[in-house]
C-alpha cells in the first residue's frame, strides 16, 4: 500500500492548490477588482430577479398545497393591524363613554331630561372613566407598538428561510428539497465566500489605514485614506451580497456637516460608508474591534470616546462642535435613536447631535426583508450570531435616500429640530414615526410620561369647571 500512497497525496495536495487557485482568481477577478473601482457586472441584480420568481412560485405552491391539505398558513400581522384605532383625544373618548354609561357628558350636561335637580360637578370623578384607561392599557398589551419594534419583521411570502414562516409544515416533497437545495447553496459556497471577503476587506482595512498613518497630514494622506475607506468598504458590501440603491446622491451629506440616519442594523456604516467618507462616531471597544477602532482613526480623524466620557454630554457635543466646525474634515455620521429597531419604524431622536447647530443631512435607508433579515436583535443575538445569520441569508438588499440638507430655524429647539428630521426621514422611507424612546428596549416607562397623562385628565376636569364657572 505504501507506493501508492505517495501519488495519491500527491494527486490530493495539487487538486487543493488547483481549486485554491480557481477560488482566488475568482475572488479577485469578479469580486474583489471590481468593488476596489466601484465597478459591478449586474450578476447580484441577476440573482436578485431569479430569487424574486423562485419565492412567488414558492408560496404560490406552498399556499395551493396548505389548502389541499386544509392546513392554516401562519399570516403576519402588520405594524398597525391588531387593533383599529381611531386617532381621537383623551377629552373626546370620555365624553363618548360618559354619554353611552352615564347620565351627563364632561360639560356638566345630563344626556337625558331628569327632574331630580342639577348634574354634579363635572370635576367630580367617574366610574366610567376609568374604561377609557383599562382598554388603552389592554390595547397596550396586546398591540405593543413599542415591543413590535424589536423583534424581527415577519413576511406574507415564503423566501426559503424558516423565519418567514413560523408554522411550516411539509406540504410537498419538491417544496422541501427547493429548500434543503437552498441550504446548499447557503452554507456551502455562499457563507464560506462570505466569510472570506469580510476577512479580506478587514484586513486590508487594518493594514493600508496603519500605513497611512505613518504618513503627514495634508492632502495626499486625506487622498488616501478616503480610496482605502472606499475600497474597504465596497469589499465588505460584496461580503453581504448587498444590492444597495442610492437616491438623490446630489444631497449626499458634504464636509462640515452632520449625516443622521435611521438605524436597523450595524451594518448601516457599511451600507453608507460605501458610498462616501464619513468620520465615525462611537464607544471605544476592545478585542478585535478596537484593533479597527486604533487603526482607522491613524488615517481619518474618527470620534471614538471612552465609555465614561459617553456619559458626559457636555464633552461629546464639544468634540462634535469641534469637528463640524472644521471644513476640512468629512461629515460625522449619527444614528440619533442609540439603537437597532426592527426596519418598521423611526423611534424618538437623542436631541445631543441637533444642539450643535451645524447643518443636518438626513438620510433614510430602508431594507427589502424578503432576502434577508438586517434587524440587529441585540438582546437575542450576540454580533458574531448576528453576521452568521446575515451572511447565511440570501442578500441584503436595501435603498438608500438622500435628502435635502436641513437647519435648525430660529424659533425651533434641539428637540423640535429632531422630531422635524425624524418626520422627514420616517416619510421618505415608509416608515411609521413614533414618539418612544428606543431605550425602552432594555428600560422601563419614565415617570414622566405617566405624569403627563394623569396632568392631561385633571386638566381636562379641571379647566372643564373653570368654563362652566364662566359660563
Amino acid at each position: 500500500m505504501g507506493p501508492f500512497i505517495s501519488p495519491f497525496n500527491n494527486l490530493l495536495c495539487m487538486l487543493l492548490g488547483i481549486s485554491f487557485t480557481v477560488w482566488v482568481t475568482l475572488l479577485l477577478v469578479f469580486i474583489i477588482v471590481p468593488a476596489i473601482f466601484g465597478l459591478s457586472f449586474g450578476i447580484r441584480g441577476l440573482y436578485m430577479k431569479m430569487l424574486l420568481k423562485v419565492f412567488k412560485w414558492a408560496t404560490v405552491r406552498m399556499e395551493r398545497g396548505a389548502k389541499e391539505k386544509n392546513h392554516l398558513l401562519y399570516k403576519p400581522y402588520s405594524l398597525n393591524s391588531i387593533i383599529a384605532k381611531e386617532p381621537t383625544s383623551l377629552e373626546e373618548e370620555l365624553k363618548e363613554i360618559r354619554r353611552n354609561g352615564s347620565s351627563r357628558d364632561l360639560d356638566g350636561s345630563s344626556s337625558t331630561s331628569t327632574a331630580t335637580g342639577p348634574s354634579p360637578s363635572a370635576s367630580e370623578f367617574e366610574m366610567s372613566d376609568t374604561f377609557y384607561f383599562c382598554r388603552r392599557g389592554i390595547e397596550s398589551i396586546v398591540d405593543d407598538e413599542v415591543t413590535k419594534c424589536f423583534s424581527a419583521e415577519e413576511l406574507e411570502s415564503w423566501n426559503l428561510l424558516t423565519r418567514s414562516n413560523n408554522n411550516f409544515q411539509h406540504i410537498s416533497t419538491r417544496l422541501t428539497v427547493l429548500w434543503g437545495f437552498g441550504v446548499i447553496i447557503r452554507y456551502g459556497f455562499l457563507l464560506p465566500l462570505r466569510v472570506t471577503l469580510a476577512i479580506t476587506g478587514v484586513s486590508l482595512l487594518v493594514v493600508f489605514t496603519t500605513i497611512i498613518g505613518l504618513l503627514p497630514n495634508g492632502r495626499v494622506k486625506n487622498f488616501l485614506s478616503e480610496t482605502v475607506h472606499l475600497m474597504c468598504y465596497r469589499i465588505c458590501v460584496r461580503a453581504l451580497t448587498a444590492i444597495i440603491t442610492y437616491h438623490h446622491s446630489e444631497n449626499k451629506p458634504k464636509n462640515g456637516g452632520i449625516c443622521v440616519a435611521n438605524h436597523t442594523s450595524p451594518i448601516d456604516v457599511i451600507i453608507l460608508a460605501s458610498d462616501g467618507c464619513y468620520a465615525m462616531v462611537g464607544q471605544i471597544h476592545g478585542g478585535l474591534m478596537g484593533l479597527i477602532q486604533r487603526s482607522m482613526v491613524k488615517a481619518c480623524p474618527h470620534i471614538w470616546f471612552e465609555r465614561l466620557e459617553v456619559k458626559d454630554r457636555h464633552l461629546v457635543a464639544k468634540r462634535l462642535s469641534d469637528h463640524v466646525k472644521d471644513k476640512s474634515k468629512l461629515p460625522i455620521l449619527i444614528f440619533p435613536e442609540g439603537t437597532c429597531i426592527n426596519n418598521t419604524s423611526v423611534m424618538m431622536f437623542k436631541k445631543g447631535s441637533f444642539e450643535i447647530g451645524s447643518t443636518v443631512y438626513p438620510v433614510a435607508i430602508k431594507y427589502d426583508p424578503r432576502f434577508g433579515e438586517a434587524f440587529w436583535n441585540s438582546s437575542k443575538f450576540g454580533m458574531v450570531n448576528y453576521l452568521l445569520r446575515m451572511m447565511s441569508s440570501w442578500a441584503i438588499v436595501c435603498s438608500v435616500w438622500y435628502l435635502p440638507p436641513m437647519s435648525r430655524q430660529e424659533d425651533e429647539d434641539a428637540v423640535q429640530f429632531a422630531n422635524r428630521v425624524k418626520a422627514a426621514i420616517a416619510r421618505q422611507g415608509g416608515l411609521v414615526d413614533l414618539l418612544w424612546d428606543g431605550g425602552l428596549k432594555r428600560g422601563k416607562v419614565k415617570d414622566a410620561f405617566k405624569e403627563e397623562q394623569q396632568k392631561i385628565y385633571s386638566n381636562i376636569l379641571v379647566g372643564t369647571q373653570a368654563d362652566r364657572s364662566r359660563s
